[in-house]
């Protein structure tokens, strides 16, 4: 897909192999070769990057002050960092992971594997101006819902009640991120069986979609649905979602662990409840999760 990428690296070198890597994909790269140069052109004009390769060692702002200073500026917040390093100790690891950077690169790492990992956070980025594109101008009239339920079999229609419900929230931008990431989990991974190792496969061969696709077809599949409870709460709404799946080993994704930031998908979960939700609880065997969700004021 065609993107503004802005590559940050203090050595040269550093900047030539990515951009060598990069030379025949339709991308568009802007080269830092500083903390303080790449937050320059960001501050110019802070909408002109899909995406940021950053290093994570570097002197004077290192990629660390750097990516701070991104995602505490609401307009770059969800600005998707990439961040590259040859620190993969799993406390540095968890540092960044903390701070925002939820796609990371080990030097020295392979072309197939940079693509992977900037295809992954540029999805994540369509996907996630495609939802808040859907959002309208209905917060009123939804507001006044005592409740709502709804059943939903497809990505696509996931992706509609996502758009859809978080409009209630005090913080729609957000919330639909984290409601959409929750549906599309319970369809792919709990009615579907495509487990964490499984989508990292099917997303470094680009086949997640058409498997999603031909799995909603299989016959133990058709009946399946993920379903959406939604009610007022004193502490805002309370949202229940529940999936027709097995379960999984939710304690497990709560967190990103180190071991798995070097993967293009696992960090769905850990986006929703902290970003999206003042809680979120799994229940039973891990096909129903309950959350609160802070609700927008009446008439904003």
């Amino acid at each position: 897909m065609s993107a503004s990428l802005l590559i940050v690296d203090d050595e040269p070198i550093n900047l030539e192999i990515i951009a060598e890597y990069l030379e025949d994909e339709p991308f568009e790269l802007t080269l830092a070769n500083s903390g303080e140069a790449a937050w320059t052109l960001l501050q110019a004009n802070p909408e002109e990057y899909n995406a940021v390769i950053l290093d994570r060692m570097m002197p004077g702002m290192s990629g660390i002050e750097l990516l701070r200073k991104i995602k505490a500026d609401p307009r770059m917040e969800h600005l998707p960092v990439i961040m590259q390093t040859a620190a993969a100790a799993p406390e540095q690891v968890a540092e960044g992971l903390a701070t925002g950077a939820y796609y990371y690169l080990i030097k020295p790492y392979e072309r197939t594997t940079l693509l992977s990992i900037i295809n992954a956070a540029l999805e994540d980025l369509t996907r996630w101006d495609d939802l808040t594109q859907r959002m309208s101008h209905n917060v009123l009239a939804l507001s006044l819902m005592n409740e709502a339920h709804f059943v939903m079999r497809t990505l696509e229609e996931a992706q509609a009640v996502a758009g859809l419900i978080a409009q209630v929230a005090a913080e729609p931008e957000t919330a639909v991120m984290g409601l959409a990431e929750l549906l599309v989990n319970g369809i792919e991974h709990g009615n579907l069986g495509i487990d964490f190792s499984a989508k990292s496969r099917l997303k470094h061969e680009d086949g997640w979609g058409r498997e999603v696709e031909r799995r909603l077809t299989l016959p133990e599949n058709i009946e399946k649905r993920v379903r959406l409870h939604l009610a007022p709460h004193r502490e805002g709404w309370k949202v229940t979602i529940t999936d027709d799946g097995e379960g999984f080993d939710w304690k497990a994704f709560l967190e990103v662990a180190p071991e798995r930031a070097f993967a293009p998908n696992g960090r769905g979960i850990v986006l929703a409840r902290k970003l999206a939700f003042t809680q979120m609880t799994y229940k039973g065997k891990g096909n129903c999760v309950e959350l609160l969700m802070p609700a927008a004021r009446r008439g904003s």
